[in-house]
């Protein structure tokens, strides 16, 4: 258990001004939960601190007299071990807000004790739509993006450009689950069939027998509902395997830059994926990913990282408007009511449901000779509006919304 709180000692305390006795314990705490070992590292891990730090230091919090610690912990993508993480946090070192947290399962599990220690949790890594579907709960606001928003932006373009059968190799718990069940939605619902699936050990190494079962259906889209090392593995072994060169094509339905970086332009080259936010999108982004790489080992941030920067960002103006950090429901609430804007994801909302609103972007990995240099990957082939990325208000079975009135829906509160 040792490797679980090898990072709660990196505390950074942020300023010591007359504001504190505003704050639960003299502070604000704010707990960075994710992979910080494994097959998530890369797009997640320490990075996450790091934007989370970057985010307090740019918010000013010293200079507003808001004292800010932030610890971080492996949750080896373990639901048990993360369960355990968040109690110890909350219940011994009072942390406030629960911030990350890649791996859905863990994700799922983190979402239900929040609420019951009503503490606030700021979901930028895990995907599944449930958290913002049946399991929304008023203590937790799904950030960066999910699993509906990857399905209507991969799944529908692949479709309306041909690619209409599918087999689906996914990752065997309950991220792989959504991702599979909202593209398969998204492929029978634009005039596409699903042949096929088959479910892998998350996380996996040897794809062989599982990439064997989708070329045998013929599919034209092999369709991976996986993410970081497993997607890297599993288009390393279909190239192998002369599966893309035998004429059918990998969908990787959530990848990342670090994804890239890691295949190599040649070999991930003519991918198509869904991102919330890429670093050389804007001048902005250009900055942040300039200061963040140094920080992180030379590696460029992913979504995931400008996620929590922008979560905490907004997080930090909801408590300083409340000037209080105790009730999470409140805090939740608080963050619901006022826009949303930042340097990285700019003006937005957060709706009733906890979903956090922004566009999203299709991408194109580039050819290794449209390439202009490092972590120059992506090129954009369509921007989808943030009112068309998300799932609709109504759609999506959450609680806090099904009871409100039609008028009320598009801003009800975390109470209605």
């Amino acid at each position: 258990m040792k490797r679980l709180f090898s990072l709660t000692a990196l505390a950074v305390a942020l300023g010591c001004g007359c504001a504190q006795a505003q704050y639960s314990d003299g502070s604000i705490k704010i707990g960075v939960m994710n992979d910080m070992s494994g097959t998530y590292s890369d797009l997640s891990g320490q990075g996450s601190v790091i934007a989370a730090r970057m985010a307090v230091e740019d918010f000013g919090a010293a200079a507003k007299g808001m004292k800010v610690e932030i610890v971080g912990a492996d949750h080896q993508n373990k639901p048990d071990v993360g369960s355990n993480v968040v109690r110890t946090w909350i219940d011994v070192d009072k942390v406030d807000v629960i911030v990350d947290v890649p791996t859905s399962s863990v994700a799922l599990a983190v979402n239900e004790i929040v609420r019951d220690k009503n503490k606030v949790f700021l979901v930028s890594g895990a995907a599944a739509s449930d958290l913002t579907g049946p399991k929304c709960t008023p203590n937790t606001i799904h950030w960066t993006y999910d699993t509906w928003a990857l399905a209507n932006g991969t799944g529908k373009a692949i479709v309306k450009t041909g690619g209409d059968t599918w087999f689906f190799l996914t990752a065997d718990y309950a991220f792989g689950h959504a991702l599979e069940r909202d593209t398969a939605a998204v492929v029978e619902k634009n005039g596409g069939k699903v042949l096929g699936k088959v479910r892998h050990p998350f996380p996996g190494t040897d794809f062989s027998s599982f990439l064997l079962q989708a070329q045998a259906s013929k599919a034209k889209i092999i369709g991976l509902a996986n993410a970081g090392s497993d997607t890297i593995n599993s288009i390393k072994q279909a190239s192998e395997f002369g599966i893309t060169q035998g004429g059918q094509n990998l969908a990787a339905l959530l990848a990342f830059i670090t994804d890239v970086h890691a295949l190599g332009l040649q070999t991930a080259q003519g991918l198509i994926m869904t991102e919330a936010w890429y670093w050389d999108l804007n001048d902005a982004n250009r900055e942040f990913a300039k200061k963040f790489a140094p920080q992180f080992k030379g590696v460029y941030p992913t979504m995931v990282h400008a996620g929590v920067y922008s979560a905490v960002t907004h997080y930090l103006k909801a408590v300083e408007a409340l000037k209080s950090d105790a009730d999470g429901k409140a805090i939740v609430a608080k963050m619901k009511e006022m826009p949303t804007d930042d340097k990285l994801f700019g003006k937005g909302t957060v709706r009733a449901d906890g979903r956090k609103i922004h566009p999203m972007y299709l991408f194109e990995v580039k050819k290794p000779a449209e390439s202009k240099g490092a972590w120059d990957y992506y090129k954009l082939r369509a921007t989808i509006p943030a009112d068309e990325a998300f799932r609709p208000l109504a759609d999506g079975g959450c609680p806090l919304v099904k009871n409100c009135s039609a008028s009320a829906r598009r801003r009800c509160s975390a109470s209605c």
